[in-house]
């Protein structure tokens, strides 16, 4: 434990030494960083395909949902390339000063966007959470502390050396991304409780692991604790879209915190919506757990994929091919059932009613509320921000998906031509 102690001690002197470099970095040497990630990215598909295979064999027990997010095929690694080169693209918000007024004394004043310093990152399975996290970091300005978990530690190990080299090559240090290189969970621990080194700690993973750091942790975190996200179809409502867009927010892909995992539709258009959703669902073996009137309407459905909803089910974030699906009786129940058992994630309305739409932006209480789209589409990289540090639900300092600006804080900042307080 000393030694861990040491050497988590050193891991945080470094990134604080670094994170004082990286504020002051020039646009260009951030931007060629990130440039050079992407081409590594790109060129070393082989090398990281045989890391990832080592991580994978070692998790044969992991449940299907983990040791999906655990691959790292080419197509995640041209995502993650693609955002290191979108986020390059992007102005950089470091050192911009806006809302400059002037008093009646004569002093502007305003504010200036800067990094927040050291941000500690802890994450399972998913290691392009790594090179999103270090994209970020790079952009911002800021210096990041990544602690992946201990079954994607090849993966990881391989992905932080890419970044290191590729900081480096744009003479930045290349302690402004450290991985944490071992599996003690200790470490963990020690990261969460150092508030000289680090300044916000971002937990990306299992509710389990979010709800240590948020209980143990001395320093902010920036979290979210689960992903019960809501399709609502209205009474007023384009059948087709609904069909296609609640089909594609649950089983586009069902490990995502953003896969809609409750179904609402109102009573007025229960028994025209529900069967043909039914067998699509069918098709795909997703088991529906229903509410009496949805049940009665599931009729075509094959019995052992239908079961009466528990109380628990309004509540449960699946991440798996499971929706739970209620029949309510109009906009109002909608509403408040989706803000009593949400996440406060994100949640979207189907609807041909402008008024209703508009309502349900405003009374939905959610870091994402949509319209007409797929709940799928609550992601850093499909909202432009090139990646996301992870999404937040809570309202300070950052809601829904982080990306730059949400690594950013704002200072006060006077101008003044010589003017002295009388």
């Amino acid at each position: 434990m000393t030694d861990l102690a040491a050497y988590m001690t050193g891991v945080g002197e470094a990134a604080r030494r670094a994170a004082t470099l990286m504020a002051a970095a020039p646009t260009a040497a951030k931007d060629h960083a990130l440039q050079a990630l992407a081409r590594r990215l790109r060129e070393a598909g082989p090398a990281l395909a045989e890391a990832n295979a080592r991580d994978l064999a070692g998790a044969r027990e992991l449940d299907a949902p983990l040791l999906d997010r655990l691959k790292l095929n080419d197509k995640i690694l041209a995502t993650v390339a693609e955002g290191c080169k979108q986020i390059a693209a992007m102005p950089d918000p470091i050192g911009e000063i806006t809302g400059v007024k002037r008093r009646p004394t004569g002093i502007g004043v305003g504010h200036m966007r800067v990094p927040l310093g050291v941000f500690g990152m802890i994450y399972e399975s998913r290691p392009n959470v790594t090179i999103e996290a270090a994209s970020l970091a790079i952009k911002s300005g800021n210096a990041c502390i990544l602690r992946g978990g201990s079954e994607a530690l090849h993966s990881n190990l391989a992905l932080a050396a890419l970044v290191g080299d590729s900081l480096e090559e744009a003479g930045l240090p290349r302690d402004a991304v450290q991985l944490i290189n071992t599996t003690d969970r200790a470490a963990v621990g020690l990261l969460i409780a150092m508030p000289a080194f680090v300044d916000v700690i971002i937990p990306r993973g299992g509710k389990g692991l979010i709800e240590r750091i948020s209980r143990e942790a001395r320093v902010p975190v920036i979290k979210h604790l689960d992903g019960n996200c809501h399709s609502y179809v209205d009474a007023e409502v384009d059948l087709d879209l609904a069909v296609a867009v609640v089909d594609n927010a649950k089983t586009q892909k069902y490990s995502p915190c953003n896969a809609t995992e409750s179904l609402l539709v109102h009573a007025a258009r229960a028994a025209d919506f529900l069967p043909r959703i039914g067998m699509v669902f069918a098709a795909k073996g997703v088991e529906m757990r229903g509410c009496e009137r949805a049940l009665a309407l599931l009729d075509a459905v094959p019995r052992d994929l239908l079961k009466p909803a528990t109380p628990e089910d309004w509540d449960t974030e699946y991440l798996a091919p499971i929706i739970s699906i209620k029949v309510v009786d109009d906009l109002d129940e909608a509403i408040a059932h989706i803000n009593r058992h949400g996440s406060h994630h994100t949640d979207a309305i189907l609807t041909t009613n402008h008024v209703h739409a508009m309502r349900f932006l405003r009374e939905v209480d959610s870091a994402s509320v949509m319209v007409n789209a797929s709940t799928r589409f609550a992601d850093g990289f499909e909202y432009g921000l090139g990646a996301e540090i992870g999404i937040s639900t809570d309202k300070f300092h950052a809601r829904g998906p982080v990306g730059l600006e949400g690594l950013t804080s704002m200072k006060w900042v006077v101008l003044g031509q010589g003017e002295i307080r009388r």
